[in-house]
């Protein structure tokens, strides 16, 4: 695989950044992931470090190098994740659960498969046009689908920041997993939070990520976003990812996988810290054991159905 990738995030006009992002990789599979703390709820960052830290580990055991079963891995990463945020609530007794929403992006062979929760989305797209987007489990989008709101209110309707689906809620989420989409050089994968699509129209988003290189485009889209919501903007994250570039002189860090050993794992998920983002003292250590019993369950699952193994 070569690609490049660039993350950039902004704490905005809030308190704190409750936003996580990251990606791993191995020589044949990559893992990017972006969660959403949701601030109508207590300790969102919490909540959103710990699904992207059990997606990210799940992933090591998984990629070998690459994962068998893609569908399965996402719909059970994102549920190991849901069960980590509540026993985190119940170990803490706290008074509610935190939550998140997320998005998760696998690629392998060439393919992108991409799942959701929530309203943190991933564009695809190719020579300037969308190919495919997330739709957002929110109020409004099923109020569209419903024929009762026109699709021209999407981002202006009041109820569009409503969510019927996220990680540590009451009940099961519900996993939305995309098909496989079969990327070509120059295709470009972003995952991004609704502070960003939600001040950055889709037109000049696109405009914006094809006209430059990932690496200027991101935080010009991050400036933008944090500049339209002035002192009420909301924490603004993005990770892109440029596919295979025509142009080796466009992307100058570019990533190679093709030397990493078979079973090697390159990663960066961890809690933000540093200018604009969360307050590093606050961050969320990693809890080995509790991350490792959730791997140890999704495992015995995914046994069930086939040899995590890879066979060539």
């Amino acid at each position: 695989m070569r690609f490049s990738v660039y993350q950039e995030s902004h704490i905005g006009g809030r308190k704190s950044n409750q936003d996580r992002m990251g990606y791993s990789y191995t020589r044949e599979a990559a893992l990017l992931l972006l969660a959403d703390g949701m601030g109508g709820h207590i300790q969102g960052e919490v909540a959103a470090t710990i699904a992207l830290q059990t997606m990210g580990a799940l992933f090591q055991e998984c990629a070998k190098p690459y994962v068998r079963r893609p569908e399965r891995f996402l719909e059970d990463g994102f549920f190991a994740a849901h069960r980590e945020i509540q026993r985190y609530r119940a170990v803490n007794n706290l008074p509610e659960t935190p939550r998140t929403t997320i998005v998760a992006c696998l690629i392998q062979h060439g393919n992108a498969l991409w799942a959701h929760c929530g309203d943190s989305r991933l564009y695809w797209i190719r020579a300037g046009r969308i190919l495919d987007r997330t739709k957002d489990h929110s109020r409004v989008e099923m109020l569209i689908a419903q024929g009762k709101v026109d699709a021209s209110e999407r981002d202006t309707h009041p109820e569009r920041n409503k969510l019927f689906n996220c990680l540590g809620a009451p009940t099961l989420p519900a996993v939305e997993v995309s098909r496989p989409a079969s990327l070509l050089p120059g295709d470009l994968l972003l995952l991004c939070s609704d502070g960003l699509w939600s001040m950055v129209p889709d037109p000049a988003l696109v405009q914006e990520l094809q006209g430059n290189g990932i690496g200027r485009a991101v935080p010009a889209l991050i400036r933008a976003a944090t500049a339209s919501g002035g002192s009420r903007s909301d924490n603004v994250t993005a990770l892109a990812l440029h596919w295979e570039s025509p142009d080796p002189m466009h992307e100058k860090d570019a990533i190679s996988t093709l030397l990493l050993p078979p079973d090697a794992v390159t990663t960066n998920i961890q809690p933000l810290s540093g200018p604009g983002s969360h307050d590093a003292d606050q961050d969320i250590p990693y809890d080995d054991q509790a991350i490792q019993n959730a791997i140890d369950q999704i495992r015995q699952a995914l046994d069930k159905a086939s040899d995590l193994t890879p066979k060539k």
